[in-house]
């Protein structure tokens, strides 16, 4: 943690009566009164439907909760960097994140599984191949001391560059951007140089030269304006990654029964509205692209085949380093994928 955060925590901690712990910030030491304050930091702006669905998960725990529990939202990176933000609410310096699910994969290969490039490409799959994961993503976290509420995808991740990419030639030598482990080894694969950009910095990142591709969602194409720095996008689908929301179990724990409920209640709804969002957000967001005046197109077949077989390598690779856990769930997310048919 930088030492800006940890000031900004201890300001916060004092202002709203949250307890310190030991170590710097304390997140739950003490009782907490019927009347319940929490500070909430997420990576992303306030214009992603991610946030928008936080802003009303928050709304919908103070009405269920009676004005009991007030969770105080801190958007864009402002409390913590993204990458603090796991051991921020382990180590109980905050109760609750969101945070990208991939970011956690350098510690349980699980939260990488919905970033392999083309094992599930759409809504449907992709509900599936979390509902195959959830146990064994809870029961990791769980060994952390964390819940997790609930988990939004993002839409279909889409390829972005200066000029048309029809075939993976046209990678090599590019400065791709990276924000996971998965998103590094598929750099590597492309012959491009990964290059870790946090989601508010891709401006910066594409006009002082750092990066000149990346692929993500058209709702980040959207937030960081990236037809100032590149003019074409390439819906290539290739997964749709999930945001997780997380709660630190001790600080669960520690609510009143009242706000307890209320929190879980209110998690629900989210959780069902926010893939209802993400659904909406590829469609509005992909059509603003186009708006703006990039060129909007499909990738060519050639494309597709190379980009698909660096995704079953990506996959087979997966596979080994999770293990037998790691094929459990990949047998289930088949079977769920199978019956659905």
């Amino acid at each position: 943690m930088t030492a800006r955060s940890l000031i900004i925590v201890i300001l916060f901690a004092l202002l709203s009566g949250f307890a310190m712990p030991e170590q710097a910030v304390a997140g739950n030491d003490q009782k907490q009164s019927d009347s319940v304050r929490w500070d909430m930091p997420t990576p992303y702006g306030d214009a992603t439907h991610h946030t928008q669905n936080l802003k009303q998960f928050v709304a919908d725990v103070e009405q269920a909760s009676h004005g009991q529990f007030r969770i105080v939202l801190h958007t864009g990176a402002s409390l913590f960097k993204h990458n603090e933000l796991p051991r921020a609410v382990r180590s109980r310096l905050v109760p609750m994140v969101e945070v990208f699910g991939g970011l956690l994969g350098n510690e349980n290969p699980l939260f990488k599984l919905d970033n392999l490039p083309f094992l599930a490409t759409d809504f449907d799959s992709a509900w599936q191949l979390y509902q195959a994961s959830k146990p064994a993503m809870e029961q990791a976290l769980a060994h952390h001391g964390l819940i997790l509420l609930y988990a939004v995808p993002w839409p279909p991740q889409g390829l972005y560059s200066q000029k048309p990419v029809t075939g993976l030639d046209d990678f090599s030598g590019a400065r791709m951007r990276a924000y996971s482990p998965v998103t590094s080894q598929m750099a590597l694969l492309l012959n491009t140089q990964p290059t870790t950009v946090q989601t508010v910095e891709i401006p910066q990142a594409f006009s002082t030269g750092m990066i000149d591709m990346m692929v993500t969602s058209p709702t980040t194409g959207v937030s960081s304006q990236a037809w100032d720095y590149v003019s074409h996008y390439t819906d290539i689908q290739a997964w749709l990654p999930k945001n997780l929301v997380l709660v630190n179990l001790r600080a669960f724990e520690r609510l009143p029964p009242v706000s307890q409920q209320a929190l879980m209640t209110a998690a629900a709804r989210a959780e069902k509205r926010g893939w209802q969002l993400a659904r909406e957000e590829t469609l509005t967001k992909t059509k603003a692209l186009a708006e703006q005046g990039m060129q909007v197109s499909l990738p060519t077949q050639a494309l597709m085949q190379g980009l698909n077989d660096i995704g079953v390598q990506m996959t087979a690779d997966w596979l080994k380093e999770a293990g037998a856990e790691g094929e459990a769930v990949v047998n289930q997310f088949n079977r769920l994928r199978e019956a659905s048919r």
